[in-house]
C-alpha cells in the first residue's frame, strides 16, 4: 500500500487512538465538590421547626450536630426542646435525634458546646426562660421569669448527657434581663498564662433611654475544666451574638452580631487578657451582614500548619433583614482581610456554625431552605482546595491537617 492510500489509513488510525484516550475533564481536574445532608428537616419528627445550629467536633473526631426543635411554632419562645444529633463518618450519615433537655412547655435552647482537650469533656452551655415568655418582655423586664443560663455535660463523646444544672448566678449580673449563650461554640486557650481557659461567647441585655435595644456581648470563662464559671470582658454598644477566636499571638479576638443600625458590617473587639477585658468596637467592612448571627473558627496555625487561616461563615447580604446568600470566607493574617470568598448555598439562609473535620475538610451546619431560611439545617463539607478555587490543597501544608483545638 503507498501514497494516498497508506496515508488514509494512518489517519484513521490516529483517529481510533486519540478516540480511546479519556479526555481529562474539567470535572476530573477540579477540586472534589462539596458534600450536602439534610440533617434536620421542619415538620419531621414532632417538631414543627428546627432553629440554632452549633456544630462540633470532639476529640475523637465524632460531629456533634446541635440545634433547637420547636414544638408548635417557628417563634423564638414556647415549648422548645435542645436536640443533638451525632456522626461517626465525617457527616455522612447521622444518628436519630436526641433529646439533651427538654423541660415540658418552657424554652430550652440556644446550645454552645466546648471540648475540653485535656479531659475529653464536652461541655453545653444553655439558655433557659419560661415558654410563655417573649424575649419583648424579658428585656422590658415585664416577664413572669427571666433568661437563665444552664450547663450540661457529656463524658462519653456525647451519647448520653448530665442532667443541666443552673449557674444563672455566676453567669449573670442582676441587672442583665435578656441573656443567650452563643450560640455556636466556645473556645479552649492554646497560649500563654491561660492555656486550658474555656471560654463562652455570649450576649445580654441591658436596656436605657439611650438604647432601646440595650445589646451587649460578653464572655464566661472556666479556669477549672468546667466546675465554676464566671463572667469575663463585657463588649458595648449595640452588639449581641457572637464567636470568638484565639489568634496566633494569644489575642482574643470577638466577632459580633450588630445593632448599630448605620452600619450592616460585623463589630469586632480584641482581648489581651484572655477575656477579661476587650477592646473597643470597631467593624470590619468586608464582613456584611442582614443583621444575623455567624460563625467565626481557628482553621491552622502556622507552627502547626505552615499558615495561620481563620475561617467565617454567614448570609452575605448587605440589606438588613435579607438572610440569604450563605457564604463562607477565609483569612490569612487572622482576620485583617478575607480574600477568599465562596457561596455555598443561593438562596435564604440564617444562622450557621462552622468545625473542622477529623480529615482536615471544613464543614459548616446551616439554616437554609428554598423558600425561607427555616426550611431545613443543612450540613455542608468541603476541602481547603474547593474554598480556595484549586489555590491550596490541604495535602501541601507543613504537616496533615488534624481535629483543630476549639
Amino acid at each position: 500500500m503507498k501514497g494516498p492510500a497508506l496515508q488514509q489509513v494512518c489517519i484513521l488510525l490516529l483517529a481510533c487512538i486519540v478516540s480511546s484516550v479519556p479526555a481529562v475533564s474539567e470535572e476530573l481536574t477540579s477540586p472534589e465538590q462539596p458534600h450536602n445532608t439534610d440533617v434536620f428537616v421542619s415538620g419531621q419528627d414532632v417538631y414543627h421547626t428546627y432553629r440554632i445550629p452549633a456544630l462540633l467536633t470532639t476529640k475523637k473526631g465524632t460531629l456533634l450536630a446541635f440545634c433547637e426543635g420547636r414544638k408548635a411554632t417557628r417563634s423564638d419562645s414556647g415549648n422548645i426542646d435542645l436536640l443533638v444529633k451525632r456522626s461517626v463518618d465525617n457527616g455522612n450519615t447521622w444518628s436519630r435525634r436526641q433529646v439533651v433537655w427538654n423541660d415540658r412547655e418552657n424554652t430550652c435552647g440556644n446550645p454552645c458546646p466546648v471540648v475540653d482537650q485535656q479531659t475529653g469533656t464536652i461541655w453545653l452551655l444553655m439558655t433557659w426562660n419560661r415558654g410563655d415568655d417573649r424575649e419583648s418582655a424579658i428585656k422590658k423586664n415585664t416577664g413572669r421569669d427571666t433568661r437563665r443560663v444552664w450547663v450540661s455535660r457529656s463524658n462519653n463523646d456525647g451519647r448520653t448527657w448530665s442532667k443541666p444544672i443552673e449557674i444563672t448566678a455566676t453567669a449573670k449580673r442582676p441587672e442583665w434581663r435578656w441573656y443567650a449563650t452563643g450560640p455556636g461554640v466556645g473556645i479552649q486557650l492554646q497560649k500563654g498564662p491561660w492555656k486550658g481557659r474555656m471560654v463562652i461567647p455570649c450576649d445580654h441585655s441591658v436596656v436605657s433611654a439611650n438604647d432601646p435595644d440595650g445589646y451587649n456581648s460578653h464572655v464566661i470563662i472556666s479556669d477549672d475544666h468546667g466546675k465554676t464559671w464566671y463572667i469575663g470582658g463585657v463588649i458595648s454598644p449595640k452588639v449581641n451574638e457572637c464567636q470568638i477566636v484565639e489568634l496566633d499571638n494569644g489575642t482574643l479576638m470577638i466577632n459580633m452580631r450588630n445593632y448599630d443600625r448605620s452600619k450592616t458590617t460585623r463589630a469586632i473587639a480584641t482581648s489581651t487578657d484572655g477575656g477579661i477585658t476587650f477592646s473597643k468596637v470597631t467593624h470590619d467592612p468586608v464582613l456584611v451582614e442582614p443583621i444575623c448571627q455567624a460563625s467565626f473558627l481557628r482553621y491552622t496555625l502556622r507552627s502547626k500548619h505552615g499558615r495561620n487561616r481563620l475561617l467565617f461563615s454567614n448570609p452575605a447580604h448587605a440589606q438588613r433583614g435579607d438572610r440569604r446568600d450563605m457564604t463562607v470566607r477565609l483569612s490569612y493574617d487572622e482576620g485583617r482581610s478575607w480574600p477568599v470568598s465562596k457561596l455555598i448555598y443561593t438562596g435564604p439562609s440564617a444562622y450557621s456554625c462552622l468545625t473542622i473535620l477529623p480529615n482536615g475538610n471544613i464543614a459548616c451546619l446551616y439554616e437554609a431552605g428554598p423558600k425561607n431560611p427555616y426550611e431545613k439545617i443543612i450540613f455542608t463539607s468541603f476541602t481547603l482546595e474547593w474554598l480556595t478555587g484549586g489555590v491550596e490543597k490541604t495535602g501541601n501544608s507543613k504537616k496533615k491537617l488534624s481535629i483543630i483545638p476549639r
